[in-house]
């Protein structure tokens, strides 16, 4: 069922199971709290829907990939609206990755054309230019944090990627700073929205951070709106996409986005390609690390692509076949974006059972992606699960439509999925390709940091050079 509305004979609801071990006030908040991973991945056992309650929040958890797949692909009648939106959209915006059915088809109308795959050459030129800078960094012997390291990439690139014609390095970095402020203190607000009224001085730098940010991102668009912007930024590719946007839609789709629109796209893009791409780094480095065999094989591959210490280019791609396949995998087991709420806008029938009007459904990607049904050994890191001719049970394209959405699916399926990919690839081969790596602690990522994106609190890793920079 798509668009369809509840018929009769489904008018009585049938209930579903309850997950065990909710205390009284605090339902299931302190199991979610201690392992959520654990937590979530433990409610395929009750059922296809699982009722949880998190403190006053009561939601229904989707456990089997067709159902899921049909909340994804139905944005009419599982909305994001409710009062995660409500909070998310106070502290990130109205951007197309949190706006509601009502808004959502003309935001991405308007920023589809951005992301068109003919564009992506040009913005793979920048993730090759900040990639060398920051491994060219590096020096041997070192230990970086890989989750610090991969969220200065990842950032730099979606900054330079949107805004090439007008930002100058010091901007940028001044603006790549009030974001990570910025963005630490909004998962806490979602969580726990009084905690930001306090006189804390996280909540001192936070506004001040948002501030800025704010400032300096609505300085940056009257600039492109002033004197226009290079024609291969997306900046100026948004802000051009308008007129083609107000042909097919028609009324305000022809007045494009406005100022506070486009603010709030910043953000959502910084978020999508910076914080999610990092995270899928850092699990990849880490996966990579606690299985060497693997490791071997993608450094082989990166030295036989790029040449030794090479930097991997969009004409690279094709070739590093591999490493797309760790990437895939890395995300099949941490998927950056692990939890994705809606509301159901009216009553329906989800499978067996009728959701009222007002239901907060759960998808997690974590608890699709490790169905024992579609992934054997679902715990186990297997980049060749992915090779259809490698002898292993693989997923067919229909089932891994359903069961595998590290991108989510239906009409907000994440816009820049190739972008992402491009840039995973890109770095994650450039860095096998220069450096020897080596975990400090491996107990480091075995307690992840579930925040909006799913990513180790710390990864401490040793590098040692493989061969000097060309």
């Amino acid at each position: 069922m798509s668009e369809t509305t509840m018929t009769e004979d489904a008018s009585e609801p049938i209930d579903c199971a309850t997950a065990p071990g909710a205390l009284p006030l605090l339902g299931h908040f302190v199991a979610f709290r201690r392992d959520p991973l654990g937590f979530v991945d433990s409610l395929r056992a009750h059922g296809d829907l699982v009722r949880i309650r998190l403190g006053p929040l009561h939601a229904v958890v989707v456990c089997d990939p067709h159902l899921a797949h049909q909340v994804l692909t139905d944005l009419r009648t599982f909305d994001r609206t409710g009062i995660i939106y409500e909070r998310v959209r106070t502290a990130m915006g109205n951007g197309v990755a949190t706006s509601s059915y009502a808004d959502h088809r003309r935001q991405r109308m308007i920023m589809q054309p951005a992301f068109h795959p003919g564009h992506l050459p040009d913005y793979a030129s920048v993730m090759r230019e900040q990639t060398a800078a920051l491994v060219d960094g590096w020096h041997d012997g070192q230990v970086i944090d890989v989750v610090e390291e991969m969220f200065k990439l990842t950032t730099s690139v979606a900054l330079r990627s949107l805004f090439t014609a007008q930002l100058a390095p010091a901007d940028a970095d001044a603006l790549r700073g009030a974001f990570e402020v910025f963005l630490r203190g909004t998962a806490t607000r979602i969580a726990l929205p009084m905690l930001g009224r306090l006189p804390l001085p996280a909540n001192f730098r936070y506004r001040a951070a948002l501030r800025q940010w704010r400032t300096q991102v609505r300085e940056l668009i009257a600039q492109y709106r002033g004197r226009g912007g290079d024609e291969h930024d997306l900046m100026a590719r948004m802000l051009a996409a308008r007129a083609a946007a107000g042909e097919e839609g028609g009324g305000d789709a022809a007045d494009g986005l406005t100022d506070a629109e486009l603010s709030d796209q910043v953000a959502v893009l910084l978020i999508a390609g910076g914080e999610t791409t990092s995270a899928a780094l850092s699990w990849a480095v880490y996966l990579l690390c606690t299985y060497p065999e693997v490791l071997d094989a993608a450094r082989a591959e990166a030295s036989r692509v790029l040449g030794e210490g090479g930097i991997a280019g969009w004409e690279h791609l094709p070739a590093l076949e591999l490493t797309a396949r760790v990437i895939r995998e890395t995300m099949r087991m941490y998927p950056p974006s692990w939890l994705v709420p809606r509301t159901t806008t009216r009553e329906t029938r989800l499978g067996a059972h009728v959701l009222q009007a007002g239901t907060t459904v759960m998808i997690s990607q974590y608890v699709l992606h490790h169905d024992p049904d579609v992934f054997p050994e679902p715990g186990r890191f297997d980049p060749d699960r992915w090779l259809a001719s490698s002898g292993r049970p693989a997923p067919t394209p229909a089932v891994a439509r359903h069961a595998y959405v590290p991108f989510g699916g239906g009409p907000t399926k994440c816009l820049g999925e190739g972008f992402a990919m491009a840039e995973a690839v890109v770095a994650l081969a450039s860095i096998l390709s220069r450096w020897d790596l080596r975990l400090c602690d491996p107990s480091a990522a075995r307690r992840p940091e579930s925040r909006l994106v799913l990513l180790p609190r710390r990864l401490p890793v040793r590098l040692s050079a493989r061969t000097s920079a060309p």
